[in-house]
């Protein structure tokens, strides 16, 4: 537990050591994506044009690419190739370094359609191929449930969904069914998992509370999937999915006093792709029914969302300022 230890250790960073980043960091630009794809969401909705949601790619792009950077620079220093997949409190987030690039090749595909396919279809595979590693290990090693959480659920839940999304937007039907059936049927069987985890072991650590957030995501990214494949009509399938997707967006406001309890760090940016995804599967609700008003009740949601993620932003930039917000490891911890 001393990886859990080191991201819940609040102390000044001169009586820590050296700085040890781990892949939740990715969380930061796998939120901007789905703020992006939020406002991307809205100006297809409004008809108008999507400089909001492409100066959120651009920027979602570069804070990958920063992070990519800094983080392999980290791992090699720290000597950690052979333990990050395996990690089983970080290994689940290792999967978010090639699903970002999923979202952001179908966004440059409206621009440059064969750069975006590439970029999409490399990062698909990846996924795939990073997604299966993950699952053998956590089959082939010993693992405690008590270490298991809610970011389990990225590597071929996400993954699978926004490879779903990904391909029907680009045209790929039979592919985007396929990725559509791998990611409902690994929520179907993680979701059991980990509910089950939530239900009856002792509350997960305190800086790892807010990826019970991502409960919301499966229901919501398979519903947003749904929308993409099915042209943005409302049947039975996108029915039964809003419907549990609405249940975990109540159970967020009951968790408030659960979330309060954990320290700022990485580990908060579990928030917001969740809610980004939430928000978005809202707005093809809005756009699929017509609702009177619905444009501007777009435009509301996604405010609204944007200057949450203002807060997450500026809270972040204040905490690296002062060399609190990324992890230190602890004096002969790992």
């Amino acid at each position: 537990m001393a990886a859990i230890r080191g991201i819940a250790h609040r102390a000044p960073a001169t009586h820590l050591g050296a700085l040890e980043l781990r892949p939740n960091l990715f969380a930061i630009s796998f939120g901007f994506a789905g703020l992006a794809q939020v406002w991307s969401t809205v100006a297809r909705t409004a008809s108008t044009p999507d400089w909001a949601g492409n100066t959120l790619w651009i920027v979602a792009a570069l804070v990958w690419l920063i992070t990519l950077a800094g983080y392999l620079a980290n791992v090699a220093v720290g000597h950690r190739w052979r333990t990050e997949l395996s990690d089983p409190t970080f290994g689940p987030f290792t999967s978010l370094i090639v699903i970002v690039p999923m979202l952001l090749g179908v966004a440059l595909a409206s621009q440059a359609r064969t750069a975006g396919e590439v970029v999409f279809g490399c990062g698909a595979a990846a996924t795939v191929v990073v997604g299966a590693w993950l699952t053998g290990g956590w089959i082939v090693l010993d693992g405690d449930i008590k270490r298991w959480h809610p970011g389990y659920f990225l590597p071929m839940v996400a993954g699978g969904l926004v490879a779903a999304s990904g391909s029907a937007a680009l045209g790929l039907g039979t592919l985007a069914l396929a990725f559509f059936g791998l990611g409902a049927v690994s929520w179907l069987v993680l979701g059991s998992i980990l509910l089950l985890r939530l239900f009856t072991v002792p509350t997960l650590p305190p800086p790892l509370l807010p990826t019970i957030a991502i409960e919301i995501a499966p229901p919501a990214l398979a519903a947003n999937a749904w929308f993409a494949i099915n042209g943005g009509r409302i049947d039975a399938v996108a029915a039964i999915l809003a419907g549990y997707t609405a249940l975990m967006a109540l159970v967020q406001a009951r968790l408030i006093p659960l979330y309060r309890k954990a320290p700022f760090g990485p580990g908060s940016w579990a928030f917001s792709f969740p809610y980004a995804a939430a928000v978005t599967c809202g707005i093809h609700w809005l756009a699929a029914e017509h609702v009177p008003s619905g444009v501007a009740l777009a435009y509301c949601a996604a405010g609204l969302l944007t200057a949450g993620f203002a807060l997450l932003t500026g809270r972040t930039a204040t905490e690296l300022a002062s060399g609190t917000f990324l992890p230190r490891a602890t004096p002969g911890g790992s």
